[in-house]
C-alpha cells in the first residue's frame, strides 16, 4: 500500500487548473467557440474562392447569395473573404498587444517591487506617466507611421498602454514575495537578483499573468477597432475589424450584409475571450467553488 502511494504521483497544477477550466461551462463555452473563430480566420478563406483582394465588377453591394456567400460590397470585393481578413488581422493584433504588454508589465513590476530605492521610484513614475498621457491621442497622431506592412509598429504602441495597471500589481505581489523563504534562501545561496525574478517571482505569479493576457486580448481588439474605425490603426489596403465597421456602417441601413457579419463576428470574439479570462480566473482561485 505504502509503495503504491508513493508511486502515484500528484496532479501537477497544470493538470488541476486545466481539469478545473474544462469543468467550466464557461470555459468550455469560450474555448470552444474561439477555436471554431481561428478556425474560420485561418483556414475559412480557403474555402472561397475570392480572395480579399478580387473585386467582382459585375456585383456591387450584391446581397447573400451562392456566389457570394456574406455578398458583396461597393466596390465589389466579396464580404465573406474580407470580413475573415480583417477577423485574422484583429486575432493577431489582440494576441501579440496582449503578450507584449502582459510580458512588460511582468518585468517592470517584478523589478520595481525587487529593487527598492531609484529603479522602484523610475518605473513607477514611467507607469503613473503613461497612465496619465492620452492613448489614443498619441496613437492618432502617430497613424501616418501604421501604413502599409507597418502594422507591427502599431502593435507594440497598442501594447505600450496596456501593462501599467498589471505592473501596479506585479510590484506589490512582488514585494510580498521578497520575504518568503524560498525568496530569501535563494538570495543566501548567492543566486543573482535577476535570476531570482526570471526564475521564481514571475512564475509564481503564473496565474495571474495569464488571467491578464487573456483579457488584454479582447481589449486590444476593441482598442484596435476603435482606433481604426477612425482611420489611426490599420491602413488601406490590409483590412480589420475597426476598417470593416467604419467601411459597412455607410451602407448598414440599406446593406446591412455589410455591417452585420463582422459587427456579429466581432462582438461573439470579445464575449468568447471574456469568457475564457473568467473561466481561467476561477481555475487558479484555490478559493473558487468547484465548478458544477
Amino acid at each position: 500500500m505504502t509503495a503504491l502511494l508513493v508511486g502515484r504521483r500528484a496532479p501537477s497544477r497544470l493538470r488541476v487548473v486545466a481539469w478545473r477550466f474544462f469543468q467550466s461551462t464557461q470555459g468550455r463555452i469560450g474555448f470552444g467557440v474561439l477555436v471554431l473563430l481561428f478556425l474560420l480566420a485561418f483556414a475559412g478563406p480557403a474555402l472561397s474562392p475570392w480572395s480579399y483582394t478580387d473585386k467582382d465588377f459585375t456585383a456591387f453591394l450584391s446581397p447573400p447569395s451562392a456566389e457570394h456567400w456574406f455578398g458583396t460590397l461597393q466596390t465589389g470585393a466579396d464580404v465573406y473573404a474580407v470580413t475573415l481578413r480583417g477577423m485574422r488581422k484583429s486575432l493577431i493584433v489582440g494576441l501579440l498587444a496582449a503578450l507584449v504588454s502582459t510580458a512588460l508589465a511582468a518585468v517592470v513590476g517584478a523589478f520595481a517591487g525587487y529593487f527598492p530605492g531609484w529603479t522602484d521610484r523610475t518605473l513607477t513614475w514611467g507607469a503613473d506617466l503613461l497612465l496619465v498621457l492620452p492613448a489614443f491621442l498619441i496613437l492618432a497622431v502617430m497613424s501616418p507611421l501604421f501604413g502599409a506592412g507597418q502594422w507591427v509598429l502599431f502593435v507594440i504602441m497598442l501594447a505600450l498602454f496596456l501593462w501599467m495597471v498589471t505592473s501596479k500589481i506585479v510590484r506589490g505581489m512582488t514585494i510580498s514575495l521578497k520575504q518568503r523563504e524560498f525568496i530569501q534562501a535563494a538570495r543566501f545561496m548567492g543566486v543573482s537578483p535577476v535570476r531570482i525574478i526570471f526564475r521564481h517571482i514571475i512564475p509564481n505569479l503564473s496565474s495571474l499573468l495569464i488571467v491578464d493576457a487573456t483579457l488584454n486580448v479582447s481589449a486590444a481588439i476593441l482598442t484596435e477597432t476603435s482606433l481604426s474605425y477612425f482611420g489611426f490603426g490599420i491602413q488601406p489596403p490590409d483590412v480589420s475589424f475597426g476598417t470593416l465597421i467604419a467601411d459597412g456602417s455607410r451602407t448598414a441601413l440599406y446593406a446591412p450584409w455589410t455591417f452585420w457579419f463582422v459587427a456579429g463576428l466581432l462582438v461573439v470574439t470579445v464575449l468568447a475571450v471574456n469568457l475564457i479570462g473568467d473561466a481561467l480566473r476561477d481555475a487558479f482561485d484555490p478559493a473558487s467553488r468547484r465548478p458544477r
